[in-house]
């Protein structure tokens, strides 16, 4: 059996002390060490994880077989083009990058260097979701919302590549076919970038999907409503429910605490060691931002956006 899998996290901010943790909690992996761009964070969230703050990303590579990139989205695809200019595979944060040229470079690189290249699309690994593979055959019609109070943190994208990016990826895994038409309306509230945004997905395969998300929210609200041949779905992903009624009557069902960051990082050393499939590959998280990208476009065609 191959040994730990040693392991450096770039970005010591709120969910890159969260991958710090669970990197640590892991018995397959070796936290190597942790870079930020302030070295005293780095230090300080490397120590709870029991490992120790690096100087820069040269000495992450240096010590790591693997990198998790969970830095601002902006800077993505700069380290994560170095990661794997290094040889080393790459978990990078969702979204993959900002542009599409940016996605396929990274892409491109992983491929021609035989490395695994994960996408943090973290709803994949929640119960919610295998909730929803359950009981939802082929959607017709499918309603998500997506809404959280205002924090600077995550604003310098807009709350589409932010927030709902993950029911795009969603949409995208349970629907037939390419989005073939994009429909949005957006606004900028508190921040340069846009804080609302609502958007209309028709899919080739007859689907259509509505996606709400919000950073200038009273509350946290996240829920989903699909519709196929068979009846419909309510689910509360906050609340931890799902509700069925079609044919067949009613049916609840809700499920406690699970650990989604977990699984993916489990899945992620096993798709390194071979063992595994990648999960969300780069391809996947190219889909979901080309769709973000389409609803960013036409929200701010939009002069008042």
């Amino acid at each position: 059996m191959p040994g730990p899998l040693r392991l450096a996290v770039v970005g010591a901010g709120h969910f890159g002390r969260y991958h710090v943790l669970k990197a640590a909690a892991e018995p397959r992996v070796a936290l190597v060490g942790v870079v930020d761009h302030d070295p005293a964070k780095a230090a300080r969230v490397a120590a709870e994880g029991g490992a120790r703050g690096l100087p820069d990303l040269d000495a992450a590579l240096a010590a790591a077989e693997a990198v998790v990139v969970a830095a601002s989205t902006r800077a993505h695809h700069e380290i994560g083009l170095r990661v794997l200019e290094a040889g080393r595979h790459l978990f990078v944060e969702k979204p993959i990058a900002t542009t599409l040229a940016e996605a396929d470079e990274l892409i491109g690189r992983a491929a021609a260097r035989g490395l695994v290249l994960q996408v943090g699309h973290l709803e994949r690994f929640s119960v919610a979701r295998s909730a929803l593979a359950r009981h939802v055959g082929r959607p017709v019609a499918m309603e998500f919302a997506r809404l959280a109070p205002y924090r600077p943190r995550g604003t310098d994208v807009s709350v589409v590549l932010d927030l709902m990016i993950h029911d795009i990826d969603l949409a995208l895994t349970l629907a037939e076919g390419a989005v073939a038409r994009v429909e949005a309306v957006g606004r900028r509230v508190l921040s340069d970038t846009l804080d609302f945004a609502q958007a209309r997905l028709a899919f080739a395969g007859g689907a259509v999907a509505s996606l709400t998300a919000s950073r200038v929210s009273p509350g946290v609200e996240r829920v989903a409503r699909l519709f196929d041949g068979a009846g419909s779905v309510a689910v509360d992903f906050v609340g931890r429910r799902l509700a069925r009624f079609g044919r067949d009557g009613r049916h609840e069902e809700s499920w406690h605490d699970a650990d989604p960051l977990a699984a993916q990082l489990a899945a992620f050393v096993a798709a390194v060691r071979g063992e595994a499939e990648v999960v969300v590959d780069g391809a996947a998280g190219r889909a979901a931002l080309a769709v973000a990208l389409a609803v960013e476009q036409a929200c701010l065609s939009d002069p008042s956006a």
